[in-house]
């Protein structure tokens, strides 16, 4: 495993695990089966890999930093030197689990990336920063639902697992973490999905103002579809941005 003297890089948004009862607990959520196909995203020191390995016949590791990727060998893990942003998860077979403590600099673009193989995971588990994953499971007229809650809601159902403190980490963060499962929904979006993020994308960077002054449609739309126009973004469902999206499709 990776010597604990490796210097946090700020570039990698590095904070590394150190906690074993911490990594214990999340095996535990993840509940591991030999022939599952594991992919760890980011293992730093190895903390969690480590427990995973033992677990499984075969495990992949997706590391950016060449360091750390060097230091983990062993005949179960099998590493990946790349960033995960533009990694191509689609090698792996249907049914990859995906897990890892997700850099915070670059969780939520990180998420709308994996997020694009719903079709191909069984499940992810994913440490993040507690703010982002209060927002992944926010419900609407909410303060921390937004974008990226309907993102993620209309194609995964999610669940916060486990809150973690600061000191389970080196360099400790200043912020609280918590563990996010997200499991596919296994159903199809039902609407262009290019269309559907620039709808969300465009109700979202107005979301103080109501809906006929946010997006783009017709009075009659909002009518068709029994919405209101002066409710505000946050106001809808998600499916209710599936709706606007298919409406949008259709004129």
């Amino acid at each position: 495993m990776p010597s604990s003297s490796h210097r946090p890089r700020k570039r990698f948004g590095q904070h590394f695990l150190h906690d074993p009862g911490v990594a214990r607990k999340i095996v535990e959520a993840i509940a591991p089966a030999a022939d599952d196909v594991i992919v760890e995203i980011g293992p730093g020191h190895g903390v969690l890999t480590l427990p995973l390995a033992e677990r499984v016949r075969q495990l992949e590791v997706i590391e950016i930093d060449r360091d750390l990727a060097a230091a983990l060998p062993g005949e179960q893990i099998r590493v990946h030197v790349a960033d995960a942003l533009e990694f191509d998860f689609g090698v792996f077979p249907q049914g990859v689990r995906i897990v890892g403590n997700l850099p915070y600099n670059i969780s939520t673009p990180l998420l709308f990336h994996v997020a694009r193989y719903a079709e191909r995971v069984r499940d992810m588990h994913f440490m993040l920063q507690l703010e982002v994953v209060e927002r992944m499971v926010a419900k609407p007229s909410t303060p921390e639902y937004g974008r990226l809650s309907v993102m993620l809601q209309t194609r995964f159902r999610m669940e916060k697992v486990l809150r973690v403190g600061p000191g389970a980490f080196k360099p400790p963060p200043k912020v609280d973490s918590a563990v996010v499962r997200m499991v596919p929904l296994g159903t199809p979006l039902g609407c262009d999905e290019k269309v559907f993020e620039r709808v969300v994308r465009e109700a979202f960077s107005a979301r103080r103002k109501t809906l006929r002054n946010a997006l783009s449609l017709e009075p009659r739309d909002y009518t068709e579809l029994g919405i209101d126009p002066g409710l505000r973004p946050e106001n809808l469902s998600p499916l209710d941005y599936v709706r606007i999206t298919q409406r949008a499709c259709a004129r």
